[in-house]
């Protein structure tokens, strides 16, 4: 079989997902075909260099519509020869761009590809495609459909976190952010957004709040209890598929939970040939992918079971891998991660994550193999693995090995 590796991994800066955001007048077209470019000039990539652009975005409606990849590729740089395919597996769509694009590789089906995702979540809402799961009584009733933030309050419930656990671990979030952009952690692979005129826009992720403490977060209402207990009373939808837990302890807020942004990332993925050919440098090695799928209504447990397959199917144990990225859509899907594997804090996200610098949805997957990329370099660690919970109980999970 041959081997796939990373050649790059790049992303843009977070920008805060509303219409005071420094990158809210960027189309995700725009923000995908200059991640494209940076890609394309940091390797020399001339003519039909890659065999696909796979491109991860969630909500597939309006500007994000119509096969997003291909006019990404059109508006870019990039020889028009490289065609293009937009995947949605919700929030691990930028993940299974790059778990594909290194899986055809390794079955033989081209030598490069570049892979990653983009989400405008201030231009193009959440939910705004609707969901079948969703909105459908023919399935949102029989699989006792709850949204997200409900779901993430029924992991504390049934694993006994607690708020005062869901906020520590987000100022210590906030508090990782902070310090790894101060000492520049993120220089390598933050691309500076510009616009039209080439005049910066964004160089920096805008949506971190490094004064959060203890304190400041106290005084923010859950925000999901309204949903569960009063209109449409989710809590009693859950508690039809959990009898045993009498009542759902809603412990997440604004605060706890991931940060709505917009972003793009992108790696470059390739053979040892693609590198030799090209002149590139391999950083790491992709060793195993994974994805699974889990219980629709707790919904956001799926990093635990998809650890255990890709662990299982590679002969691995959790002390073998050196780092985790773990995404931080709820504190409460981290918190159990570490839990059901007895994980120290201090291995797990270690520069921040999504409840410091946001999740934007299509993108994250691939934004966060990159960052678990850079610490394994700057920490000097050999192997991590990155992972994610996915809407509607899925998980997704890639490890890599440094080279």
């Amino acid at each position: 079989m041959t081997e796939a590796y990373i050649y790059d991994a790049l992303r843009t800066p977070r920008g805060k997902g509303r219409k005071d955001g420094a990158l809210h007048e960027v189309t995700a077209l725009r923000l995908s075909a200059q991640t494209l470019n940076a890609v394309k000039a940091r390797n020399n990539l001339e003519g039909h260099a890659v065999e696909d652009v796979i491109w991860g975005n969630v909500t597939q409606v309006m500007e994000q519509g119509g096969c997003l990849a291909r006019s990404a590729v059109l508006a870019s740089d990039l020889d028009e020869r490289i065609p293009g395919l937009a995947i949605n597996r919700f929030c691990a769509s930028g993940m299974e761009a790059v778990n594909l694009a290194a899986n055809q590789v390794r079955g033989g089906a081209g030598d490069g590809y570049i892979a990653g995702g983009v989400e405008m979540m201030g231009r193009v809402a959440m939910g705004s495609d609707g969901a079948a799961v969703a909105v459908d009584p023919s399935i949102a009733m029989e699989q006792y459909f709850v949204p997200q933030g409900i779901s993430a309050d029924i992991i504390a419930t049934e694993y006994g976190f607690t708020r005062d656990d869901a906020d520590q671990l987000a100022v210590e979030s906030q508090r990782r952010a902070k310090q790894a952009w101060d000492e520049k952690r993120f220089a390598k692979s933050v691309i500076e957004i510009t616009d039209q005129n080439g005049l910066p826009i964004l160089d920096h992720d805008e949506y971190m709040r490094p004064q959060t403490d203890m304190q400041s977060l106290g005084g923010l209402n859950p925000a999901f209890q309204a949903m569960g207990e009063v209109m449409p009373g989710f809590d009693k939808v859950a508690l039809m598929k959990y009898p045993h837990l009498e009542k759902i302890n809603h412990i997440h807020h604004a605060g706890n939970s991931s940060g709505i942004v917009d972003g793009a990332a992108a790696l470059l993925i390739g053979s040892k040939a693609f590198g030799e050919t090209h002149g590139l440098k391999p950083r790491a090695r992709i060793k195993a992918t994974a994805k699974i799928g889990t219980d629709p209504t707790i919904m956001l447990t799926g990093p635990v079971p998809v650890t255990e397959k890709i662990l299982a199917d590679n002969g691995m144990e959790i002390k073998d891998i050196d780092l985790f990225e773990v995404n931080e859509a709820f504190a409460s899907v981290v918190l159990r991660f570490m839990q059901a594997f007895d994980v120290d804090h201090g291995k797990v996200n270690v520069n921040g994550g999504s409840i410091a610098m946001g999740h934007p949805l299509g993108a994250t997957g691939a934004m966060i193999i990159g960052t678990l990329l850079d610490e394994m370099e700057r920490a000097d660690k050999e192997t991590g693995l990155a992972t994610l919970c996915i809407a509607s109980g899925m998980g997704a999970a890639t490890i890599i090995e440094r080279v």
